[in-house]
């Protein structure tokens, strides 16, 4: 998956939560240029946020990713 794709999930799971990504962010403790970094830089993500991402919108980095269809997170 590339870069504009995972923001586009990230967007879109936003969206279906009903929460911006400036909140999500912020909870994440994410500078706010993370997307526009991810999007226009393409500059790859951290795994730890990532991890933190997929833990706020309680997914699967494997979702996130596009490497699984299924969002549930395998506990």
């Amino acid at each position: 998956m590339n870069n504009i794709q995972l923001a586009n999930t990230i967007k879109t799971l936003c969206k279906s939560k009903k929460i911006t990504v400036k909140s999500l962010l912020e909870n994440c403790s994410i500078n706010r240029n993370f997307m526009y970094d991810l999007e226009k830089k393409a500059q790859a993500p951290s795994a730890d946020k990532l991890e933190a991402i997929a833990d706020y919108l309680d997914c699967s980095v494997d979702f996130l990713l596009g490497r699984t269809d299924k969002p549930e997170v395998n506990r």
